[in-house]
């Protein structure tokens, strides 16, 4: 769970976007994704997701001075049905594919009531609410998964077997914000997390089923877009190239009316709303609803910037010669 700092400094998004931005600009990329890019990872901090946020900017910035990923990408639909289609990333990162795929999808399943649409040969895409947020807001269920390269080994965790395994579930409601689950499969999972050993013990079932879900994260956003169980047999121009991205639109009119199912949603949120909180949890919400409240009120209030993100940004400017706002 991505938890706001304690210490902080406020930053307002617009400052924020333009930083981001000229630092992209700074390696090379064009004008329109170096907007994107900056658009996409502030509104990420707007919601709280810092772990996908601005402080990713160091980390793409890398990738393209270590040139492992292509910073002037030729996205392009590769293969196409009515239902179904596959996005080349061209070597650069999974932002610009994910965004068109999300798109064709909403396009397709308006058309012909569901979409499939798959996105290969590129790195991060970042956090998979972006694109099933593309596609609820067009009034679309969505599903949203990505996979990277496995470096399994022998003897390694069993939980390796899922990878990253982000994945993201949207619905539409009504006058209430978008249902949003947006979260990795293993997240308390991963080595160096501090209660592994703990989980495993005290919750085995819970840790199969995270394994279970992260491995279908692989096979539809990693073997179905290309990308190899073994690291041995792949074949990549850009070595940060190791991802894919799959995801599913349905329109909810093809099964009842829009807003009959819009109304029950809010009703299951506000019904939600009235239940106890979970242990040591202060209130009850529907995934999504902490992110679009803390969207709404740091939009105004400017965003949390913890010492540790400040002063990676404040690096990276000093570096690329690009003024920090804070």
């Amino acid at each position: 769970m991505n938890t706001p700092p304690e210490t902080f400094i406020r930053v307002q998004a617009a400052p924020m976007e333009a930083f981001v931005k000229g630092c992209f600009l700074a390696v090379g990329m064009s004008d329109a994704h170096a907007q994107q890019m900056a658009g996409w990872l502030t509104a990420n901090d707007l919601r709280g997701v810092f772990s996908h946020g601005t402080r990713q900017t160091v980390a793409y910035v890398r990738h393209f001075q270590n040139k492992d990923l292509n910073v002037t990408p030729d996205v392009r639909v590769v293969s196409e049905t009515a239902v179904t289609a596959t996005v080349d990333g061209d070597g650069g990162l999974g932002y610009f594919p994910s965004f068109a795929a999300a798109n064709l999808a909403v396009q397709k399943a308006k058309e012909h009531g569901v979409a499939n649409v798959t996105t290969r040969n590129h790195g991060h895409f970042g956090a998979a609410g972006l694109w099933s947020r593309v596609i609820v807001n067009a009034d679309l269920i969505a599903y949203v998964t990505s996979g990277a390269q496995l470096q399994m080994r022998p003897g390694a965790p069993h939980r390796h077997a899922a990878g990253g395994s982000p994945m993201s579930f949207a619905a539409p409601a009504g006058e209430e914000p978008p249902i949003i689950a947006d979260f990795g499969a293993v997240h308390d999972l991963y080595d160096g997390e501090p209660h592994v050993k703990a989980i495993e013990m005290l919750a085995p079932s819970a840790t199969y089923r995270s394994i279970g879900l992260g491995s279908f994260c692989q096979i539809l956003g990693g073997f179905l877009c290309g990308v190899p169980s073994a690291p041995e047999r792949a074949k990549r121009t850009w070595p940060g190239a190791n991802q894919g991205s799959f995801m599913t639109a349905h329109d909810v009119s093809h099964y009842l009316p829009l807003a009959q199912f819009k109304s029950e949603v809010d009703d299951y949120i506000r019904q939600v709303r009235q239940l106890a909180p979970i242990t040591n949890q202060s209130d009850t919400e529907v995934a999504g609803g902490m992110e679009a409240r803390r969207e709404r009120q740091w939009r105004k209030e400017g965003v949390p910037i913890g010492p540790e993100h400040a002063e990676a940004l404040q690096g990276l400017g000093r570096e690329l010669g690009v003024h920090t706002p804070f």
